[in-house]
């Protein structure tokens, strides 16, 4: 039952921002630049008695695995407005936060903050 609920909400947050973008992108993108997702995913975690520690854990990887990603919310603007097609343009985004990800795993090592998600 707890499975249900969770595919409904999540899935819920997902359609409520698309359905207020298409009214007031400003507060859609609010919305979704929140960390709706990792809070809820730690209050699953919560609720499904995980080890506190893994929830440390995860909200700490979730932090510097959100950093790397930031850069392509301004390229992939840049690039539109510069007439790049959108699928162009995310791609591009897309190949950035990859690079900027191994970059991140690679220097994080050197500080002694182990971030290989060994895929």
């Amino acid at each position: 039952m707890l499975a249900v609920v969770k595919i409904f909400l999540n899935a819920g947050i997902i359609f409520a921002v698309s359905e207020i973008a298409k009214s007031n992108n400003k507060v859609a993108a609010l919305i979704a630049a929140l960390p709706l997702v990792t809070t809820l995913v730690m209050i699953w975690m919560f609720v499904e008695k995980t080890d506190p520690a893994k929830i440390a854990d995860h909200a700490y990887y979730t932090f510097w695995y959100v950093l790397p990603t930031l850069p392509m919310f301004l390229l992939i603007p840049l690039m539109m407005k510069r007439g790049v097609a959108f699928p162009l343009a995310l791609g591009a985004g897309i190949l950035l936060t990859a690079m900027l990800y191994w970059l991140t795993v690679s220097g994080m090592r050197k500080f002694g903050v182990d971030l290989d998600p060994n895929l």
